[in-house]
């Protein structure tokens, strides 16, 4: 007997299954508020100079603020005032020729900046004056979250593997929930930076748990839609994030309300059941029993376990010493899982740096800011509806591959858009957008039923490690405009083509029972393929 076969006895996908579902998706509404906050909260509004310092208590007093402007700061060669200089003294013959601006004298700002605070009401920027020289500070604060996210993958995967994802689950709560208000509260921007780092820290075991202990209580069947319709409040509220921005527009409410949520998730944590395939892998077979009875008697199948004793769970998987402790060593100690780990890291790279290449650009196409941002979360939406037929038609791979591949292709070709074309220009970005969700969307599910469960969390905390080293240098990539202006483009493209072409050496695992053990992935064939072609067998 195996795990599969306890599942189908209890029901893989009944009621249980649909509240555990339910109550993972409580803290999941923070994960996007927080992975793409940085597109609200670390805006950059149109500014200018303070000229108050050229303020002579003469003429220059009686003038309109607009004639300030025009004798105080100097334009652009587009025409635009400049944001980041000022004359050293006011050139009032300007009021009369404005074109005539050669050779006159500037300086630094002065006196700090003014900000045009129509849209939001405060930012970072605004906040600690993160412009001009300190531009490159303020597009750090993506990566210094996301440095927070990638070691919170692995510690998590770790800890859960170790400990149990409930327990594990907890600790990431009251970790993110501490840390995203004190970065709401923060009064200096070194404080702000280290708050946001744990909070990443925090998110990241949210992140990968809850989506591995959804999938380990459902049966082969239900597995793909599981996979999809767990993903689906990213997407949801990734449409709701810019419509909250909208109205809460200042900076530290924002940050506040985007950790809100995780107070209820908390309540119901208590809820959570401990995953039963953790808890054979580890020998505790009594707490086990306890959760596939609770499953059962959910379910209305109380009487299924009736001649289901602790004991018998003891051989649903085989481990070969009980005590023994894994670790990320693990993952190269033997030559399929080493070949695993290569190829899921290069894939997970790839995916994320392409996916928040262009997600944390919503400012780079002209359209409105909360209008890009609504768009390319509602395009994610078909994404889901491509990958939930496509998983099944043409399996986990050839679908990681292809959307991999496309998001590249829509990346490259977006680079020889006029710059003037905005609306064609976001409609291509959003095309690539979505092809990358669907990329995101694939690699869950597939990794998740590629590592055993005794390395599940260690695994996908690997590979969520090696997501976030993306993330974190894809604003990075991004400031290579400065250099040229398609290279950062040309680099998301290639990175997302390798990523596919490591994507198609993985192994199918389509209609595949989950590995339990390291032996089971170095044993690939002695797997079945279903649950009832296991019962068809004497």
């Amino acid at each position: 007997m195996k795990f599969e076969n306890v599942l189908a006895e209890v029901n893989g996908f009944g009621k249980f299954q649909l509240r555990t579902i339910l109550l993972t998706v409580i803290p999941r509404v923070t994960l996007p508020f927080h992975f793409l906050l940085n597109n609200f909260i670390a805006v950059i509004p149109c500014h200018h100079c303070n000229i108050s310092s050229l303020d002579d208590g003469g003429v220059f007093r009686n003038l309109s603020q607009a004639e300030r402007l025009v004798v105080s700061i100097p334009l652009q060669a587009d025409g635009t005032p400049n944001s980041c200089q000022m004359f050293a003294e006011p050139q009032y013959h300007l009021l009369l020729n404005s074109s005539n601006m050669t050779d006159l004298p500037t300086v630094p700002c002065q006196n700090g900046w003014v900000y045009d605070n129509s849209t939001f009401k405060s930012s970072l920027a605004t906040e600690w004056d993160l412009v001009c020289d300190k531009r490159r500070v303020n597009r750090a604060t993506a990566t210094i979250f996301f440095v927070g996210v990638m070691l919170g993958a692995a510690v998590f995967g770790y800890l859960s593997d170790r400990f149990g994802r409930k327990i594990t689950l907890l600790v990431s709560y009251v970790t993110t929930t501490f840390f995203g208000f004190a970065s709401a509260f923060s009064n200096n921007f070194a404080m702000f930076a280290v708050m946001r780092f744990f909070t990443g820290f925090g998110l990241s075991g949210i992140s990968i748990i809850t989506i591995v202990l959804s999938i380990e209580w459902v049966d082969i069947k239900h597995r793909t839609a599981v996979g999809v319709l767990t993903s689906m409040d990213w997407s949801v509220c990734t449409v709701l994030l810019p419509v909250v921005a909208y109205f809460v527009n200042d900076w530290r409410y924002l940050t506040a309300t985007a950790t809100t949520p995780l107070f209820l998730a908390m309540i119901c944590w208590w809820w959570l059941p401990e995953s039963a395939r953790w808890l054979i892998s580890n020998g505790k077979v009594n707490s086990a029993h306890f959760y596939l009875s609770k499953c059962a008697k959910v379910n209305g199948r109380e009487q299924s376990m009736a001649d289901i004793k602790p004991e018998t769970l003891s051989k649903v998987i085989l481990i070969e010493n009980e005590n023994r402790k894994y670790s990320y060593l693990d993952l190269v100690r033997t030559p399929k899982m080493r070949r695993l780990a290569l190829l899921t890291g290069i894939v997970w790279f790839g995916v994320a740096c392409t996916y928040y290449g262009i997600s944390l650009n919503v400012s780079g196409f002209g359209v409105n800011i909360y209008l890009t941002q609504f768009i390319y979360g509602a395009i994610e939406l078909p994404a889901k509806a491509f990958v939930f037929f496509t998983l099944n038609k043409i399996g986990r791979r050839l679908c990681q591959t292809g959307t991999l591949v496309m998001t590249g292709l829509c990346i490259f070709c977006n680079m020889f858009v006029p710059r003037d074309n905005a609306m064609f220009q976001t409609t291509v970005g959003a095309l690539g957008k979505m092809f990358a969700e669907a990329s995101f969307t694939t690699v869950f599910l597939y990794t998740t039923e590629l590592y055993p469960t005794v390395m599940r969390q260690n695994g996908l905390g690997y590979c969520s490690f090696m997501a976030r080293v993306g993330v974190s240098v894809s604003p990075l990539i991004m400031l290579l405009e400065e250099v040229w202006g398609h290279l950062p483009s040309t680099i998301f493209s290639l990175v997302a083509v390798a990523a596919g072409l490591s994507a198609s050496l993985l192994p199918e695992t389509q209609n595949i029972r989950l590995p339990e053990t390291i032996e089971d992935v170095e044993h690939t064939r002695r797997r079945s393929i279903s649950t009832s072609d296991e019962k068809s067998q004497p």
